[in-house]
Parts: structure tokens; sequence; C-alpha cells
């Protein structure tokens, strides 16, 4: 990994870990964890999340630029004046102002309405960032796989693992080869919102990296 996308995974990984305090509102109605001290069960929080928030938030913002070899430039101020940049700052708060509506004025089991709400953050990035299209989309995909292989790496171990930490009753007992579609949904979502978020906070835009061709003598 080149040190431009260490240092861009590093960043947004900082930024993702405090989500990992969220915890409380998923325990125990969508799942209930093992945890280091079970302190999943006795308080909501757990240092697992806080572990998990930070791996998928670098993750999820250079898988697509290492796979398909792009790299990050500066959007020049003159480009930023632009008229579909006015909502820029507003459309970052999108994500929080969806979830918060719909955990307080629907009954969704806030999964659910995490889901909905980065489907909805990453709908709306496309609006003043149309050049990342393509990213936010394949992103999904991308890490939607990266997800089901590692959490298909896990049930063949513990196979009875979904059925005791995760609360199917207040689901949709839908699981793709034993993984819940939840899981599934959540890593779409997280894949396209956050795929974008770097571009959208640090005003940078992605291009093809150059690959230099050796000369023959």
């Amino acid at each position: 990994m080149k040190k431009d996308s260490r240092r861009e995974m590093l960043k947004m990984s900082w930024i993702t870990m405090p989500f990992g305090l969220t915890e409380p509102l998923f325990v125990p109605e969508y799942w209930h964890p093992p945890s280091l001290f079970d302190l999943a069960i006795r308080t909501g929080f757990d240092i697992e999340s806080l572990i998990f928030s930070f791996a998928i938030g670098g993750i999820g913002t250079v898988l697509y630029n290492l796979i398909f070899k792009r790299r990050y430039v500066e959007i020049p101020h003159t480009e930023r004046k632009h008229a579909m940049h006015r909502l820029h700052i507003y459309i970052l708060f999108v994500p929080v102002l969806a979830f918060l509506v719909l955990a307080l004025f629907t009954h969704l089991n806030h999964i659910y309405c995490g889901i909905l709400a980065m489907f909805l953050g990453g709908i709306a990035t496309l609006y003043c960032r149309p050049d990342l299209k393509t990213k936010i989309w394949i992103s999904g995909f991308l890490f939607t796989a990266l997800y089901f292989v590692y959490f298909g790496s896990i049930l063949p171990f513990y196979p009875d693992y979904v059925e005791l930490f995760w609360n199917l009753e207040n689901l949709t007992h839908i699981l793709v080869l034993g993984i819940p579609i939840e899981e599934l949904l959540f890593a779409f979502t997280f894949g396209m919102y956050w795929s974008g978020l770097y571009e959208h906070l640090y005003w940078r835009k992605l291009i093809q990296t150059e690959i230099i061709i050796p000369l023959k003598n």
C-alpha cells in the first residue's frame, strides 16, 4: 500500500472510530455480541466496536482506489465555488439527520435506520459530487464482497454464531449463506457513503494513477 493511501486511510479510521460509541443503540435490540469483560451486555459499550469502526473506516475509504489505481488531487478553489457545491456542508450531515428522524419518529430497528441513513447520504453526495458516481456504487459492491468473505470465514468455525448473538426475531430472518441480510445491507450502504467521504471532507477528486513503462534500450 502506498504511503499516501496509508495516510488517507488513517485519517478516516480516526474519524470513523468514535462511531463505535453508538453500540448501545444496537444492543440488545439488534444483537448482543460477545465482548471483552462482557462490556456490551453490561453497559452497551465495548472495545471491539471501536476497533471495528476504526478498521472499516480506513478500508472503506481506500478500497476502490487500490483496486482501480486511483489517486487524489486537490479540487481548485475556483471549482469549489460552483453552484452545485453550495450545499456541500449541509449534505455532509444528511446521514445524521436522516438517522435521527427515523430513530425518533419510526419504530424501525436502529440497524434499518442506519442503513437508510447511509444510503440517503450516498445519494445526497451525488448532488454536489457527481464525479464520484462510479466510485460510490462500485464501492458499495466491493465492500459488501469483502464483508461477505470476512463474515463467511467465521461461520465454518462457529456455525451457531448468528443464532447465538443476533436477535433474529427482531429482523427479517433473511440469511444469505448464513449471514443476516441486514449485515450485507449495512456493508453496501457503508461502502457507498464512506467511499466518497474523504473526497467530500477534504475537497479531493480522483485521477488515474500514472503507469510508467520503462523504455527499452
